[in-house]
Parts: structure tokens; sequence; C-alpha cells
């Protein structure tokens, strides 16, 4: 009997060892030895290898820190860590589309601590992954494209007369129709800027070679390039949402999603015993709820919470008085709704996750940063169009929803919400550093494109066979 007993066992170890050899998945430590085994330690989400080599553009001030400085607009000087200009602490809700500034900042900074980061510059454009287009959209649409008479604008002004429209490049004049360009309105698009970049970067070897599929550009604003993106759409866009481009222009499987920067303080000492019973308010919204698009919503939902007593409702602008407010506000409720804008998303969402108020989104149709590695679900709600305007039943689940489960979210913003930080110097697993490793994940698929085109005699033929 014994003996019997001893050949199985010797069965049993042979067989395990033999999976542990071929398969590579069994810890024989874990069955005999449980006791031994050392803990697990996380992971960390920015541990991804080498950093990006990144080429950037070396171009004219104009295009992007002389926005911030009308004194330093054409200044001879090239933009070194050294020179670099602080993001304007007035800057109030434009700070959100900043995400550009960031990315150009993260690069100037000096090589030191790689360990820590996702991305760094490269001199010799031969030996780059990826070439970074700083040219700054957002900011360009916020200062130049609401006052096109501010004497920076000249050329604005000139193409706004039919007589100079067809001194445009033909490879312009394909994009727009003649009739959008005698009819736009130039208050809402600085398409000089776009005009001259796109021929810079047409004369550019490196993006000749690509086709500009390895290139970064960011796009964080609805109207950023708003006029000229296809032009562009071949390149790695920096977006916040897909709310105003077609689906033959941009895409998960190309494009990146990043969220806005965050404008209300970061919630750096909520260190409550009780944090749920510390915030008195049961949901929180405050802003705009004159909207376009899917954005309509939140006229129709001011109508459904009016007159809750624990949920604050409220209509208003971004004005530096009211971000306060906003941000003791966020700071003071357990739930912040996020209904969609103008597009799928807005700063709301971000301000709430530095705020550890728990996000409550009503968006079909928003894509989040990140989402590869980070699950909102873990410290979000979401629902749908259709459920939020059912007459009190997004309340009624809010209040049904546990304690403990709340507890739980509200302890996880606290450990992604670093996720959401834009900064100089850029630190470990913050924003900047996420944007540049999703960059890196897009890259195979530009490079795959890339060598196909080199040999496709008809690159669109699975297109036609369809």
């Amino acid at each position: 009997m014994y003996g019997k007993a001893a050949i199985c066992l010797s069965f049993v170890i042979l067989f395990l060892i033999s999976c542990s050899i071929y398969v590579g998945t069994v810890d024989l430590r874990s069955y005999f030895f449980p006791l031994l085994q050392s803990p697990q330690v996380p992971r960390s989400l920015c541990a991804s290898g080498p950093p990006l080599r990144v080429y950037m553009y070396d171009l004219p001030r104009k295009f992007h820190v002389g926005m911030m400085d009308r004194r330093s607009f054409e200044g001879p000087a090239p933009v070194t860590a050294d020179n670099f200009p602080p993001w304007p602490s007035n800057s109030g809700i434009k700070k959100q589309h900043s995400v550009e500034y960031w990315l150009m900042a993260s690069l100037l900074y000096g090589n030191n601590g790689n360990e820590d980061r996702e991305a760094v510059r490269v001199s010799d454009p031969e030996s780059a992954e990826a070439f970074f287009v700083p040219f700054f959209s957002s900011l360009s649409f916020n200062t130049h494209g609401h006052n096109m008479t501010d004497p920076e604008t000249e050329v604005d002004r000139r193409l706004q007369r039919k007589e100079n429209i067809f001194m445009l490049p033909d490879i312009i004049l394909k994009s727009v129709s003649f009739l959008e360009l005698t009819s736009i309105d130039y208050s809402g698009i600085d398409l000089s800027f776009q005009v001259e970049l796109l021929e810079f970067l047409r004369k550019s070897n490196y993006y000749q070679r690509s086709g500009g599929r390895d290139h970064v550009i960011p796009m964080t604003h609805p109207n950023a390039f708003r006029f000229l993106r296809q032009e562009l759409n071949a390149s790695i866009l920096i977006v916040v949402d897909f709310g105003r481009y077609p689906k033959t222009m941009s895409s998960l499987s190309k494009d990146v999603v990043a969220p806005y920067v965050h404008v209300v303080d970061s919630f750096t000492d909520d260190d409550s015993l009780d944090p749920y019973e510390s915030r008195t308010t049961l949901l929180f919204f405050r802003g705009n709820t004159v909207r376009k698009d899917q954005g309509k919503i939140r006229i129709k939902l001011a109508k459904i919470l009016s007159g809750i007593d624990d949920v604050h409702y409220e209509k208003s602008v971004a004005t530096p008085k009211n971000i306060i407010m906003s941000t003791e506000g966020m700071r003071s409720s357990k739930f912040c709704l996020h209904p969609a804008g103008d597009t799928p998303s807005s700063c709301r969402l971000f301000d709430a996750i530095v705020s550890h108020c728990v996000p409550v989104i009503v968006s079909d149709k928003i894509e989040l940063p990140y989402e590869d590695e980070i699950d909102y679900s873990e410290f979000s709600i979401f629902f749908s169009m259709k459920e939020a305007l059912e007459p009190g039943y997004l309340v009624n689940q809010l209040r049904q929803f546990p304690k403990d489960r709340w507890v739980e979210m509200w302890k996880q913003l606290k450990n992604i919400s670093h996720h959401f930080e834009f900064q100089y110097p850029p630190k470990k697993e913050d924003g900047v550093n996420m944007l540049w490793r999703q960059v890196k994940r897009k890259l195979p698929r530009a490079q795959l494109a890339i060598h196909r085109s080199r040999r496709l005699k008809v690159p669109d033929w699975w297109q036609r066979s369809r």
C-alpha cells in the first residue's frame, strides 16, 4: 500500500516538474512551501522599457511659446529648458487645453533620471522613433482665433479678402472649399498658422519618409486645426475625444486620447477619517448648461435635478471666482456629475478625479485616457443618457449606493489621481509620461503602415475589393 502511494506521489511530482519546464507557469513553492512565497509587488503602470526617442522640430517661437508672451513672439533665441516660460497662473480655463505645452516641456527637460521617463529628446532625427510637432494648436485657437483684428494676425486678415484666397498653396485649396474660405468666421480659426505649418512639414524629409505616420501632433481643443486636419490625418493626433472628428480621420487605433488638464486645485490633504459623511452634498454640478450636440442633455438634467435638497446643479461660467467655488463644491460632494458637453468629454471629469469626488458620467460616446491600463469602473459610475433622463432614477441609484463601495472608489481616486497631473519637471507616472507611453504603443501600427506603403502599388486595394 505504501509502495503504491510513493509511486503515485513520485508521478505527481514528475508531472509538476514537467509542466514547470515546458509551460513555465507552475511554481512548486506555491504547492509545497506556501509560506516561503515572496509577496507580490504591485506592477508600476509606467514600467515599459527604455524611454521613447523623440525628435522635436525646431519651429519658430510664434508656433508655441510666443503665443504665451507677445514680447517674445518672434524672439531669435532657441527655446531651452532655461528660458522655457512657466505656464501662467492666471490662464483660467485655457489651462484645460495645455497638454501641448506639457508635452513640449517634458522634451526640453534634461535627460537625467531617464528611468522615470517614457520619452526623451534626441538631437539626431535618424535615431528618433517618433517626431513631435510643437505647435500649440489649441492655444493658437484660444489666443488668435477669437480676435482676428490683432496686429499679430495680419495674414489672417489678408486671407479674409477674396482676391487673396488664391495665394494659398494648391494643397490647401484642395482641402478647403472656396465657399468655406470666403464665408468662414475667422474669429474661430487661425488658418494662417495652419497653412505655414503644413508647408513646413511638407518640406521635411522625415515627414515625407513616413507620410507623417510617426509624427505626434497635439489637437486637444475641439476647434484646433479645424479646417485642415485632414492633411494631417495620417499622424498620431493627441485628442481629448472624437466628437468633432470623422471616423476616416481619427480613431482609437491610431490616435491617443488625452485628459483635459484639470483647472481646479488638486485635493492634496484629503485625509478625513470618514470622507463619506464629511461630504454632505450627494451630487454636484456647476457649469454651462447651454451646450450643443449631446450636451443638450445638460438643460434637461437641470429640470430633473432642480429642487432636490442634497443635489447642487448650477449654471455657471468659468471665472477665477467660480473655479474656486467649484473646487470647494467638488471637495464637499460624494458624487460629481459629468454630462456630455459640446463634445463627449470635458474638463469637469478630471477636476472631479483630482478632487476625489466619484465621477458620475453621462455621455454615451465618451472615450477615456489610458483605458488600456486604467479601469474607470473602479472609481466612476456610468449612466446612459436614456437612464439619466428618467425622472428620479439617477438620484435614487446614488442614494442606494453602498457606503463601503463609495469609500473604495474614493481610495482608488486617491491612488490614481497622479496620472492626471501635468507638471514641470515631469514626474514618474504623471500625465505626460502616461501620454508618451500611449504614443509608444501606437508606433508599431504606424511602422506597419510605413513599410506597406513602400511596396504597395495599389495602396487602397482592400477598400476597392469590398
